[in-house]
């Protein structure tokens, strides 16, 4: 089997998978939390692992499965790592509003949830969070660093992660619906840099790249950056907060893609 075959499958089949759950939610507008809408989604969600599943058992066998799961449970890393996932967005997220203060004199808008929904959400959330890194962070992240080093890999992946999510822009209960995906692609391709470089210095625990992922998904609304009545996804308009943060994002990001290169990271 020549070495880009097992890549190419993962990344088909995981789109494949996904795109047709998604688009069938989109076109048909059967709800989200409708018992079939909430199934298609669920399955698209998980289908970045359950195809790193079933290909590492065809290729691998049970002892690559795990060793591909044992990263979930993988916890046993310096407590530091913990605070990092997740104060990472929080931190983004107040700065980009201090900046915010600073350039047009008024704050922007804060959400509404308090402190301690937030980190329920994310403690309930982090979990769930195996159905896509058992298979973007787990299967894909480690081939893709063999053949272009730790930096590179982790911003092809993060276009490929960001396109991934595309139909989600067009159903009506997504948190992007009508938002620009040229600013989702911007941020979800800095996160990828963010996450590769946890995933490295914790020797590749999936468990806190989970947390961190899971912080993202709960804690980006601390302070909102969506653009109210918005409806192009192809547009580049978005909120000044939302510009701001991909900046953020991105500062960040070059500082972890310059520790990469200066250290010869490891995956295991």
């Amino acid at each position: 089997m020549k070495p880009w075959a097992p890549l190419v499958k993962f990344f088909v089949l995981t789109y494949a998978l996904m795109w047709a759950c998604f688009i069938t939610v989109a076109v048909t507008g059967i709800p989200v939390y409708a018992p079939l809408g909430g199934v298609l989604v669920l399955l698209g969600t998980f289908a970045p692992s359950l195809v790193a599943l079933w290909l590492t058992s065809r290729t691998e066998g049970d002892t690559g499965v795990r060793a591909l799961l044992g990263g979930v449970v993988k916890w046993r890393v310096p407590v530091r790592w913990y605070l990092f996932a997740l104060a990472y967005i929080p931190a983004i997220k107040l700065t980009a509003a201090l900046i915010h203060r600073v350039a047009t004199g008024a704050w922007p808008r804060f959400g509404d949830d308090p402190w301690y929904l937030i980190l329920a959400g994310i403690t309930v959330s982090t979990p769930f969070q195996a159905g896509e890194e058992i298979g973007w962070r787990g299967y894909a992240l480690p081939r893709l660093a063999a053949r272009f080093g730790l930096g590179r890999a982790s911003i092809l992946l993060g276009l490929i992660w960001a396109c991934w999510h595309l139909p989600q822009f067009f159903i009506p209960e997504a948190d992007t619906y009508g938002q620009s995906f040229f600013v989702y692609l911007l941020q979800v391709t800095a996160l990828s840099v963010a996450l590769a470089w946890l995933y490295a210095r914790t020797n590749g625990s999936l468990l806190l790249v989970m947390l961190l992922h899971a912080a993202v998904n709960n804690a980006k609304d601390i302070v909102p950056s969506a653009l109210p009545g918005a409806s192009n996804p192809f547009a580049l308009s978005a909120s000044l907060l939302a510009w701001l943060t991909v900046t953020l994002l991105w500062i960040c990001a070059g500082y972890f893609l310059t520790t990469m290169r200066h250290r010869a990271e490891k995956l295991e």
